[in-house]
């Protein structure tokens, strides 16, 4: 990675975002990877209490967002979202789930990143995504 953040920068990174109201924590990084954790609360349930399919392309945008960026020179580049997608493959109620974001394809102008969100403990796959993001160059830095 061209970035080398440690896992307390990626958070203090994100404090005050979503990433941060929904209890979103970062516990790896490798160059080949990122991975967080997300808790199964009240902030990331739907009103059945299971978590939310929205919460978990949360976690997966943020993971895949954030290693993209990693990739690139931050002081000249920029990753944004095009796209992502999500296959939302078994249900939990509480716990915690991990999401592991990556890289597909990491070129100058696009990148593409595959995350899959588990039971924390267990291999149950939960979710399943793909997020496209395109590099632009960062105006005003």
């Amino acid at each position: 990675m061209e970035q080398d953040f440690g896992l307390d920068q990626l958070q203090t990174f994100c404090k005050g975002s979503m990433v941060d109201h929904l209890g979103i924590e970062f516990t790896a990084q490798a160059p080949s990877f990122l991975q967080a954790r997300m808790p199964v609360d009240s902030r990331t349930q739907q009103p059945f209490g299971i978590l939310h399919g929205g919460a978990s392309v949360v976690l997966a945008e943020s993971l895949g967002s954030i290693a993209a960026q990693m990739l690139v020179n931050d002081n000249t580049k920029m990753c944004v979202g095009l796209e992502i997608n999500a296959n939302h493959i078994r249900s939990v109620r509480t716990g915690w789930v991990v999401g592991t974001a990556v890289p597909i394809h990491a070129g100058k102008s696009t990148q593409i990143w595959e995350i899959r969100i588990h039971e924390e403990g267990t291999e149950s796959l939960i979710c399943i995504c793909r997020l496209t993001l395109m590099v632009v160059d960062r105006k005003g830095k």
